[in-house]
C-alpha cells in the first residue's frame, strides 16, 4: 500500500515523527495562583454550606491527597490584592489546573474569586554553565589552569551539577515561612536590548547575578521558571527566606546588578507566609 500524500500544504519533516505529548520533556508544568474570599457571597451561605465547603477547602489544597499534584504549596497572602496564594507542579499542566478547578468546584467556590495567575515551566537556564565553561570562568576570573585550586573548585562543581540541574527541574520546597513572587522580563528597548547582546556577555552578567543570589544562601532559596510563550511576562521568580525582612535584603542587592539594574523590568509582587489550608480559612474568618 502507497503512503497518503501529505496533507495539503504540509511538507514531512524529522520533526513529524517526535513523540507528542503534554508534559515537557524535561521539568514540569508550574502555576501560581491567588485568589480572594467574596465576603458577601460567604455571608449568604448556610452554615451547613460553608462546613462542607471548608472540608472540601482543605481536601482540594492537601498535599498528601489522592488527587495531590507533585508539589502544592499554600500561602496566606499580605495585603489587599490577594486573601490566599497557590504555588503547583506536575508533569502534567491538567494535574495542575486540577487543583484549581477542585476549588472553585467546591461548596465555597461561588464565594472564592481568582485575582491572578502565572503560568511557567521549570528550566535550567542556559546560563547555568557545564563542567568545561565552569572550568573556562575560572580562568577568566583569575585561576591558573589544571593547578591544585583549579581542579578542586571544578571537581566539586562536577560532584554538585546533577543535583543542582535537578533542583530546578523538579525542586523541592524549602522548610522556610516567609515566600514571595514576581514576574519579570528582559529589556527590548533601544540601547537596552537584551536580546541582542552576544551571549558571552549575556552569560557575563549572569554570573554576577548569580554571586550576589548565592551571598544570600541558608536565608533565600530561589526557585526561577521560564514563561516565554506561555503567560504575559517572560520569567517567574519564586523566594523563600528564613526571615520577611531576607526577601527586602535579596531583592535591592540584586538591584544594583548590571543584568537587574539595566536590563530587568518587573511585575507585581506577592509577598505573604506559608501556611496550611486550615490557617488560611481561620486567618480570613471563613
Amino acid at each position: 500500500m502507497s503512503r497518503p500524500a501529505p496533507a495539503h500544504g504540509h511538507h514531512p519533516s524529522p520533526h513529524d515523527t517526535v513523540e507528542t505529548s503534554i508534559e515537557p520533556t524535561t521539568g514540569w508544568h508550574v502555576t501560581h495562583s491567588f485568589y480572594r474570599f467574596d465576603r458577601a457571597v460567604l455571608a449568604s451561605l448556610s452554615q451547613v454550606v460553608r462546613a462542607a465547603g471548608r472540608e472540601a477547602f482543605a481536601a482540594a489544597l492537601d498535599p498528601t491527597g489522592p488527587d495531590a499534584p507533585t508539589r502544592l504549596q499554600t500561602w496566606i497572602v499580605s495585603g489587599h490584592k490577594a486573601d490566599f496564594g497557590l504555588m503547583v507542579l506536575d508533569p502534567s499542566p491538567l494535574a495542575v489546573d486540577a487543583v484549581h478547578q477542585r476549588l472553585l468546584a467546591s461548596p465555597l467556590g461561588a464565594a472564592i474569586v481568582p485575582t491572578y495567575s502565572f503560568v511557567g515551566l521549570t528550566e535550567v537556564s542556559e546560563y547555568v554553565p557545564t563542567v568545561e565553561q565552569y572550568g573556562q570562568r575560572l580562568i577568566v576570573e583569575g585561576e591558573t589552569a589544571d593547578s591544585p585550586a583549579w581542579k578542586a573548585k571544578v571537581q566539586g562543581y562536577a560532584a554538585r551539577e546533577d543535583m543542582m540541574r535537578k533542583a530546578r527541574l523538579e525542586p523541592d520546597f524549602p522548610a522556610w515561612p516567609n515566600a514571595c513572587f514576581y514576574p519579570m522580563n528582559k529589556k527590548r528597548e533601544v540601547g537596552e536590548n537584551w536580546f541582542t547582546l552576544p551571549f558571552a556577555e549575556r552569560s557575563r552578567l549572569m554570573a554576577e547575578h548569580g554571586r550576589t543570589g548565592m551571598s544570600f544562601g541558608g536565608r533565600v532559596s530561589q526557585l526561577i521558571t521560564v514563561s516565554v510563550g506561555l503567560d504575559d511576562w517572560e520569567w517567574g521568580v519564586t523566594l523563600w527566606a528564613r526571615r520577611p525582612e531576607f526577601l527586602k535584603e535579596i531583592v535591592y542587592t540584586m538591584r544594583f546588578d548590571e543584568a537587574s539594574a539595566r536590563y530587568a523590568e518587573f511585575g507585581p509582587f506577592y509577598a505573604g507566609s506559608i501556611s496550611t489550608p486550615a490557617e488560611i480559612l481561620a486567618h480570613c474568618h471563613v
